[in-house]
């Protein structure tokens, strides 16, 4: 049999993965923006995203737009490397099955 490949425990979270792949369709989302898209609550969203922040695989930069905090996010080049490389893997391990 040959070998598994290994699926990247940061990517393969169902809300992380969810993250990275809407960021990799924009230049940058807001918080609230990311929020509605996912459904996922501040604090779930929070935890996920700091994970993702933590991996380098996404960059913030929070200010203030007319007195509201606004914070922005944008998934980084090691970001970009890591959603395509657990795609590739996942296409490996899946073989034919999706086709």
């Amino acid at each position: 049999m040959p070998e598994l490949p290994d699926l990247n425990p940061i990517v393969h979270g169902k809300l992380r993965l969810a993250l990275l792949s809407l960021l990799a369709g924009v230049e940058a989302a807001e918080f609230t923006w990311l929020r509605a898209q996912t459904g996922a609550t501040d604090g779930n969203l929070g935890a996920q995203l700091l994970k993702l922040e933590e991996a380098g695989y996404v960059a913030v930069h929070k200010s203030f737009v007319q007195r509201k905090p606004q914070t922005l996010y944008r998934v980084t080049d090691t970001g970009r490397t890591a959603l395509t490389e657990y795609v590739q893997a996942l296409r490996q391990l899946l073989g034919s099955a999706i086709s």
